[in-house]
């Protein structure tokens, strides 16, 4: 099947406000033109001074919030879910939501406080929400994203979800991938119900192992887009705090290294494909 001509694609960074190095690697690339999205960690102690630093770039991407509801420390009090003041991991976060152990209240207000965060810090609402390891589809929260952005008319919800075909075919972490995709069914159909704007495909998901060079990777999470296609990626510049906060590491220089480099505008040249903000993207599959 022939590419597109010019067809754009939106390529968000994960991750800003994680620590000083990760917003230095992202507002360059956002000013290389190398990226068109990016999702903030309001819980992060390094957020309001990085959301000051970002807001000069606020016409060149989309600023989104990245729900983060592991391993942080929390913006409010929630004795249930993280009582000794620390979010608890992945794991434990996902046999809580879906055994019943989520407080609605406890996740709607903090929620509610992380969209308060962004909004104070940034100067602006955000643009969307989407969630730190894919929070935000779970059971309760995909509800409390679902009304804080019926109170954000023009933001949008990133989706996970993504033909199970297309998953397989491209070959790239296929169990974990499809379990984030089946994971969003729900969330996407609140979003459909409640006419809230959404991509079409996503793209990004990987064992950062490093074992397949980064580029070759892009290669495959880049073939064949269409409608709103985004795609996730996880660029950094290692540094202390990013070392104390988070077990990915090192392979944030690597796919940093790859995107601000000839070889990704050659991919992109290659693919007749441009990067472009979820406005300029087409809703049609």
């Amino acid at each position: 099947m022939p590419h597109a001509a010019h067809h754009p694609v939106i390529l968000c960074a994960d991750d800003y406000g994680l620590s000083p190095g990760v917003g230095a690697a992202i507002r360059d690339l956002i000013e290389r033109g190398r990226l068109t999205a990016t999702s903030c960690m309001t819980v992060c102690p390094s957020w309001p001074a990085e959301a000051k630093l970002l807001k000069p770039l606020a016409d060149m991407a989309d600023v989104g919030l990245h729900l983060t509801l592991t391993d942080q420390a929390p913006l409010g009090r929630m004795p249930a879910l993280a009582p000794d003041g620390k979010l608890p991991p992945l794991g434990a976060l996902m046999r809580k939501a879906f055994s019943g152990g989520l407080k609605t209240s406890e996740i709607t207000a903090e929620v509610d406080r992380q969209v308060a965060a962004f909004t104070e810090h940034f100067g602006a609402p955000p643009a969307y929400i989407d969630g730190h390891q894919h929070v935000h589809q779970l059971p309760v929260v995909r509800d409390a994203v679902a009304a804080a952005l019926s109170r954000l008319p023009g933001a949008y919800v990133r989706l996970c979800r993504e033909p199970r075909r297309a998953i397989v075919r491209r070959g790239v972490a296929v169990p974990k991938t499809l379990l984030i995709s089946e994971l969003g069914g729900g969330l996407a159909a609140l979003a459909r119900a409640a006419g809230i704007p959404a991509n079409t495909s996503f793209r990004g998901v990987y064992d950062f192992s490093g074992t397949v060079p980064f580029g070759d990777l892009m290669g495959r999470f880049l073939d064949e887009p269409g409608g709103r296609t985004l795609v996730m990626v996880h660029p950094g510049i290692p540094d202390e705090e990013l070392r104390r906060a988070d077990p990915l590491v090192d392979q944030r220089a690597v796919e940093y290294d790859y995107l601000k480099g000839p070889a990704f505008a050659d991919l992109l040249a290659a693919r007749s494909l441009r990067l472009g903000r979820f406005t300029e993207a087409d809703g049609n599959i």
